[in-house]
């Protein structure tokens, strides 16, 4: 059966790939009063006078919010909150399974940022998190950067930083494979979207030598106007021989190639022109930028792209289940770029040292421990930054 049909009969058998459950056996009177009235007036009380002992008291150390407004949902585009809905509840149920976090979508139904920024920021006591989801850009930025601004619990855009942790964590170990420095490798991006330009910012943290961002129309560079402040920003950043012209341009002489953008945009000719040992990560999805038989044909040594019926799958299961259930642990109140580091950090050394291989560069997706390891990397980060 095809995949597609066969996740829509799920999905109408299921209605719904989420549900509550009461943590309270409610069996007696006594358990009637103690989990509600008269004796919940108790924890109220005591909340009322401490906030902090909500974390005590509710489940809200536990709760993340996971929030859309349906402008980006995957490949899809803008087919707003309630169609994405079953995309969120996915997310939902990935960060119970791989974490253990409890986590509810809400579709907001708005494109004006202040008025999104507003509304979870009405809402945001009742969780520990805060988890946006397929925001498009540049409107997603802006939303963030308020967030952070506004609220004393994490917030994460899991399409910008989630995205950015797992290629980061993949690329250090197909460049210690290869044989490649961080510092001397040339990277180039395809698609200067939301995802694009968090997973070249990331790069540069990590100490990536050279990057060169390639959109529609090019390669960004310092000499070009660009009215989306992302671009423009990034331009200042990047490209650091300032370099116009194509992808094909782009990828002459480079050491990898990191695909954000849609399918069979990478030619033969293009792996053949970059630098020995050439590494791909083409993650568009379903179809990425160039397949992996032909990648692989063409020459690179290295191939993951975000397909998990193929060797090095690049997903996002593999950080914000860890990134959130780490930050929760111990009531961080932001998600900071070292504890992004630590993250991605944490991933790469998933693999032994004596495992690494072509085909084995990233643990695999539906590796359960790894979320342990990346929170505890997440909530060391925060405790020793906040002794």
């Amino acid at each position: 059966m095809d995949i597609k049909q066969k996740s829509l009969e799920m999905h109408e058998k299921w209605q719904g790939k989420i549900e509550v459950i009461s943590r309270a056996p409610i069996n007696t009177r006594e358990d009637l009063s103690t989990a509600y009235t008269p004796g919940v007036a108790q924890p109220c009380l005591e909340i009322a006078e401490n906030p902090e002992l909500a974390y005590k008291y509710t489940r809200r150390g536990n709760l993340v919010a996971v929030i859309t407004d349906g402008t980006a949902v995957l490949g899809l585009g803008d087919i707003g909150g309630l169609a994405g809905m079953p995309v969120m509840e996915g997310k939902c149920c990935l960060f119970k399974e791989f974490g253990g976090v409890d986590a509810f979508p809400l579709c907001v139904k708005s494109k004006d940022p202040d008025e999104i920024v507003r509304t979870i920021e009405l809402i945001s006591d009742s969780f520990g998190g805060i988890n946006l989801e397929d925001i498009s850009a540049p409107r997603c930025f802006e939303i963030e950067a308020k967030l952070k601004e506004k609220l004393d619990i994490p917030v994460f855009h899991d399409d910008q930083h989630g995205t950015a942790i797992v290629v980061g964590a993949a690329l250090m170990n197909a460049a210690k494979l290869a044989g490649k420095k961080l510092e001397d490798i040339t990277v180039v991006i395809n698609g200067a979207g939301s995802a694009g330009i968090a997973i070249g910012k990331f790069l540069l943290k990590l100490g990536v030598g050279n990057l060169v961002m390639v959109d529609l129309c090019g390669i960004i560079n310092r000499d070009d106007k660009y009215e989306n402040p992302a671009h423009a920003e990034i331009a200042q950043i990047s490209n650091k021989n300032n370099i116009k012209g194509t992808l094909a341009d782009a990828m002459k002489g480079a050491d990898a190639f990191v695909g954000v953008s849609k399918p069979n945009l990478v030619s033969p000719e293009m792996v053949k022109s970059m630098a020995e040992k050439p590494i791909l990560f083409p993650m568009a999805n379903p179809n990425p930028e160039i397949t992996y038989e032909l990648a692989k044909e063409s020459g690179a040594s290295i191939v993951g792209t975000g397909r998990s019926d193929y060797p090095n799958q690049i997903n996002n299961v593999l950080v914000f289940p860890g990134v959130f259930k780490g930050a929760l642990a111990v009531r961080a109140k932001a998600i900071t770029e070292e504890m992004k580091l630590a993250a991605a950090k944490a991933i790469a050394a998933h693999v032994p040292e004596n495992e690494l291989s072509v085909d084995n560069i990233i643990p695999s997706a539906l590796d359960r421990t790894v979320a342990d390891a990346v929170a505890k990397a997440v909530a060391d980060c925060w405790t020793n930054a906040n002794k």
